[in-house]
């Protein structure tokens, strides 16, 4: 088998070498229905016995072959059984065509038996000088003399030229004269065309197309196009893969920022920017603390009209028509379908002189983490209060008392009470007396002074007493200041601007293209700039800022009591989560897994499994043991130490440890809740 093709191109087969092999059936045919078609004993049916004798009639007439016959051959495999090593061809003696191999092959006195392997022969046909019809059939140039011989009415099947991807790929034609081709019985489908054995064809010799595109769009561009490069397709590869290096670490480079070397407090000082105010807004669950936020926002024409109609109808088309000033605020789908706010809602507005940022804390008792975090970075709070009949006492009952309680725990000592709703109980006194009267017992109680407790009375669907007086004369008994007086009158916060850096992480985010990593939170204590490295706490990861943004306002520099947007770099987003601690790698602050805190208790305290709340900051932990009583007043130990339990309203000292170890720091204030519940807030020792 070897011998036979051993001279034939590997992807150009000579036609006269191809045959059609047919293998047998592994399983015998099924005969006809209505009869076996076995024939040993058993009987025949009609049916049967007709088509036995037609298939033998026509194995008759298929089995007379003409020796004489131009197409007739042997099959293959008979010739590759019958051919002779010792034929091969000896190069002193020339070469022998195949043809002759097969005409001496083939013998009058042994016809071919069987027609099982189908031989096709087909030779390169070209027309003679003298313009006849009659075509000589040679064979392929293998260097032997052969008289052709003729065939008449033969087909003619003209090819066409090849194609620039086949010339490319198989080469030309070693004899352009054989431009025709005649098949006797069938046409072969293999590639007409094989590689010549001396051609070489560099396919990297010509531009790919990614540089004719390249080069369209330079041309297009005006750019000068690029000099041809002498270098080979590796080197190509590894001088574009360096040079692409250097231009990924030149733009990393050229990308990191450089700190100005400001003066911080300098500069703040010659700001004189505008007194920034945090507060926080708490209460009872609809109490209606959204909606007045909503109305003093559309009132300070931070919100247009345009947007409150929009609000209105889509309000309307969902049943829920006197919410479309809480959705100022309520930006959430799921906290619009439920109408309640479910995480902190930020907003700002200014007057003349002071910067407002509001922090609509959720009312709801299961948000009560979310509005810790709030409550964390507010200075002062307002309390709302509905004065709706029935609406107060049950508000009393629910998160009214466990929201002031938090605040002040969470060391806020000046409180806003805004007595809500008193329009629909027609602006009495009477109500508002016997409220402030409830609540003021209650708020100097848990720990604010008297000269810090302001109270409204006000309406926040229609707007009476937010930003503008009351027109309604059954209000007119009331001339204190409104909601916005009361909210400038707070007396400025002190700044810890001379403390250690510390920023408590709120958000962690991508701020854009430019700014993949960002993160916000309000500034505790110290000052930064751009270009300052930072280390981010519990990870000990150390970013470097790359820009600043105070209240959506690019900047250089920011201080202490600021609500700041950083966007970092050379740090992975992993390294950093909601609760985690920014501050300055000279004095960074301590990973502590057990702490002694101060703590007022809300509920009976014993030895108990707790979760610790710091802002956004919570963490499973132990309350182990309990150290002593101390007095409110004057924090000295009272009664013996190591009691077994701590009453609601008292004040003792004991150690918590905790599962994992976070940034926590004196004199940081926590919370403790167990079971859904605040059962104490204290202070770090």
């Amino acid at each position: 088998m070897a011998h036979f093709f051993a001279d034939a191109p590997w992807l150009n087969v000579p036609v006269d070498r191809q045959g059609e092999i047919l293998i047998e059936p592994l399983y015998p045919r099924r005969g006809l229905l209505g009869g076996s078609s076995s024939q040993s004993g058993q009987k025949v049916s009609k049916l049967a016995a007709l088509a036995a004798a037609r298939k033998k009639k026509e194995n008759e007439k298929s089995s007379v072959v003409d020796p004489q016959q131009p197409n007739a051959s042997v099959a293959l495999l008979e010739r590759l059984k019958n051919k002779d090593p010792s034929d091969e061809t000896d190069p002193a003696k020339g070469s022998i065509s195949h043809a002759e191999k097969n005409a001496a092959s083939m013998s009058p006195k042994e016809p071919p038996q069987s027609r099982k392997y189908l031989s096709r022969r087909a030779k390169f046909l070209h027309k003679e000088a003298s313009g006849s019809d009659v075509v000589k059939a040679t064979t392929p140039p293998t260097g032997a003399t052969e008289e052709p011989a003729e065939i008449p009415n033969s087909p003619i099947l003209p090819l066409a030229s090849p194609s620039t991807f086949a010339r490319t790929m198989m080469g030309s034609l070693q004899d352009p004269e054989a431009s025709l081709v005649s098949s006797l019985e069938t046409v072969s489908l293999s590639l007409p065309r094989s590689l010549d054995a001396d051609t070489k064809i560099d396919p990297f010799a010509g531009p790919s197309p990614d540089d004719v595109v390249t080069k369209a769009q330079t041309s297009s561009k005006g750019a000068k196009p690029a000099k041809k490069s002498t270098q080979t397709p590796t080197d190509d590869k590894e001088t574009n893969g360096l040079a692409q290096g250097i231009a990924e670490a030149a733009i990393e480079e050229s990308s990191k920022p450089k700190s100005k070397n400001l003066d911080v407090l300098v500069e703040f000082q010659k700001s004189r920017r505008k007194h920034a105010v945090n507060f926080v807004v708490i209460g009872h669950v609809d109490a209606g603390k959204s909606t007045l936020m909503g109305r003093l926002l559309y009132d300070m024409q931070v919100v247009d009209q345009r947007a409150i109609d929009k609000y209105q109808k889509e309000a309307e088309r969902i049943g829920k028509a006197s919410f479309a000033l809480a959705w100022v605020l309520d930006q959430g789908t799921e906290e619009r379908s439920r109408g309640v706010t479910i995480d902190i809602a930020m907003n700002k507005f200014e007057t003349e002189n002071t910067s407002f940022t509001i922090l609509d804390a959720p009312g709801h008792r299961d948000f009560i983490p979310n509005m810790i975090a709030g409550a964390s970075q507010a200075d002062f709070a307002v309390l709302v209060i509905d004065a709706s009949t029935g609406s107060f006492e049950s508000g009393l009952r629910g998160q009214t008392k466990e929201h002031a309680l938090l605040v002040r725990s969470m060391g806020v000592q000046r409180m806003v009470v805004v007595i809500n709703k008193l329009d629909t109980v027609q602006w009495s006194r009477d109500r508002f007396d016997e409220i402030r009267q409830q609540i003021s017992a209650f708020l100097t109680t848990a720990g604010f002074l008297a000269k810090n407790i302001v109270f409204v009375p006000c309406s926040g669907l229609t707007g009476d007493n937010i930003a503008r007086r009351a027109d309604d004369s059954q209000a007119s008994w009331y001339t204190g200041p409104i909601l916005l007086e009361a909210l400038e009158s707070s007396d400025p916060t002190n700044r810890a601007l001379d403390k250690p850096l510390r920023l408590t992480i709120a958000d962690v985010f991508r701020g854009g293209v430019q700014n993949p990593l960002s993160i916000s939170g309000r500034l505790d204590s110290g000052s930064l700039q751009v270009g300052d490295r930072v280390i981010a706490m519990p990870a000990s990861e150390t970013a470097t800022i790359k820009g600043i943004e105070v209240d959506s306002e690019p900047t250089d520099w920011a201080v202490a009591g600021q609500n700041v947007i950083l966007h970092l770099t050379d740090i992975e987003q992993k390294y950093l989560k909601a609760g985690d601690v920014l501050c300055s790698p000279s004095t960074p602050i301590k990973n502590i897994t057990s702490f002694t805190v101060k703590i007022l208790a809300f509920d009976h305290v014993t030895p108990m499994h707790v979760e610790v709340h710091r802002g956004r900051l919570h963490v499973p932990g132990r309350i182990t043991q309990l150290v002593a009583a101390l007095d409110k007043g004057t924090g000295a130990v009272t009664g013996k130490k190591k009691p077994k339990l701590v009453q609601p309203g008292a004040v003792a000292r004991v150690v918590v440890e905790l599962e994992t170890a976070v940034p926590l720091e004196a004199p940081g204030r926590v919370v403790l809740r167990a079971g859904g519940e605040t059962v104490a807030a204290g202070l770090l020792e």
